[in-house]
């Protein structure tokens, strides 16, 4: 998941530089999407893992 992260933000600022300014900003935006929902996920499986649901 963080694989996809990092190319959409490696195309936001390809995009960027070239002046894809529309571009830029939506690959920026999934890039956030997809990160906060990895953030999300690991907490609930941190989270799982210390009280030892996690079987």
């Amino acid at each position: 998941m963080l694989t996809w992260v990092l190319i959409f933000l490696v195309v936001a600022i390809f995009a960027a530089i070239f002046g894809f300014s529309n571009l830029a900003a939506a690959a920026a935006g999934i890039a956030r999407v997809i990160f906060f929902i990895f953030i999300v996920l690991f907490v609930i499986a941190l989270i799982l893992h210390l009280t030892g649901a996690a079987a």
